[in-house]
């Protein structure tokens, strides 16, 4: 087997799973682009096999610390465990992330699952040339009804992987209905969001929904209307949802209507319409921000930290008198502490105090790995306008 010598005190030396190319001190036996390498440290030691990829900065992303094969046996293996781990922290096994890459052990393997169908992502070029594999074994596991490949991630290009999606297996279900918490969700895997639906987000939806009772309610970066509705039905007495898409209001809209529930949606860009309600001096009891991630860079992130400013400056400006803000950043670049940071930043320039009432994070059907900080992304808070200060 091919492999690569790393350099001391590199990070997988540290508990992390992968080794960016300026770490490589050596590779021997001429490793080609999706093969699987062995890894060792500088005195001959085994470190695990790992998927390799000349093309990526992440030239190896370690999938075991044994030497191994990614071979029918194998994915059957891991698969089961990913399965076994949600049943056991009693994930809604019919609606849930099936796999999360290197949380599972699977780097660069995605597989959300809805009912009878699975939708696939593989963001790595190792996972992307074993798809045939990994349907083989799914199948043998779940025997779904079909496999889809959402394979159009511009991540992919970073391992230079060409965008597409497709049918890996059964017939394509086309346009239908999930439920989440009692609400019922149009979802079309082939061409909606991602892969039909943010699951990350279902613990948190029914947990903002709690505190919604009563409340005008706005719902900033609304996608599907998920956060909307879920306050519609908790009793808010007013709900507006805003998406900068035509195509998501509409789909708020008939979402709402599906399930009996009144929800103003409307086609806005969040910025502008956050300016716009300060100077109607609008007011709200419960604001939602839950935007799509503002960096995919840590070369960006600067800008990302001006546009979170900006949008929770606006909010906190038309909340009132002990209002809420429910606020969440989905970037792995931007850690809990900078996120915090610049949500207290703008808590002064607005010269309001907040109480600090709640932490969410992705649900567990998501795992975090410890010892690799990228597996923890989404992180958010439920704040109170501390009155009179």
């Amino acid at each position: 087997m091919a492999g690569l010598i790393i350099k001391p005190r590199s990070r997988i030396l540290h508990g992390h799973d992968w080794v960016y190319a300026s770490e490589v001190l050596k590779a021997f036996g001429q490793p080609q682009d999706g093969d699987i390498v062995s890894l060792k440290d500088g005195q001959d030691r085994l470190l695990g096999s790992a998927i390799y990829n000349a093309k990526s900065q992440i030239i190896a992303r370690r999938f075991s610390r044994q030497r191994q094969d990614l071979d029918l046996d194998f994915f059957q293996r891991r698969l089961k465990q990913a399965i076994d781990y949600r049943e056991r922290r009693k994930v809604d096994s019919r609606l849930c992330r099936l796999v999360w890459s290197e949380s599972d052990g699977l780097p660069g393997l995605i597989i959300d699952r809805y009912g009878d169908h699975l939708v696939l992502q593989t963001l790595t070029l190792a996972m992307d040339q074993r798809k045939a594999l990994i349907t083989e074994a799914l199948q043998s596991l779940l025997s779904p009804k079909s496999i889809i490949e959402r394979n159009d991630a511009p991540i992919r290009k970073a391992e230079g992987l060409e965008l597409h999606t497709g049918v890996l297996a059964g017939t394509p279900p086309g346009s239908f209905e999930i439920q989440v918490d009692g609400i019922i969700f149009e979802v079309d895997l082939l061409q909606g969001q991602k892969t039909g639906f943010y699951l990350d987000q279902l613990p948190n939806y029914t947990a903002v929904a709690a505190h919604a009772a009563g409340r005008k309610v706005l719902d900033c970066f609304t996608n599907q209307g998920a956060f909307a509705l879920a306050c519609a039905k908790a009793g808010a007495s007013q709900v507006q949802a805003i998406e900068i898409s035509d195509e998501c209001v509409g789909l708020v809209r008939k979402n709402a209507e599906r399930n009996n529930l009144k929800v103003e949606a409307y086609a806005a860009n969040v910025f502008d319409l956050l300016k716009d309600l300060e100077r109607q001096q609008a007011r709200y009891d419960l604001i939602i921000l839950d935007p799509p991630s503002f960096t995919k860079s840590k070369g960006k992130l600067g800008d990302a930290m001006r546009g979170y400013k900006e949008i929770h400056l606006r909010a906190l400006k038309l909340l009132n008198t002990d209002g809420l803000l429910a606020t969440f950043c989905c970037s792995h670049h931007v850690t809990s502490e900078i996120f915090k940071e610049v949500i207290n930043e703008a808590a002064v320039d607005a010269k309001k105090t907040l109480r600090q009432l709640e932490y969410y994070s992705q649900g567990p059907d998501h795992p975090i790995i410890t010892t690799l900080p990228e597996t923890e992304y989404l992180k958010g808070w439920l704040f109170e306008l501390a009155p009179g200060r």
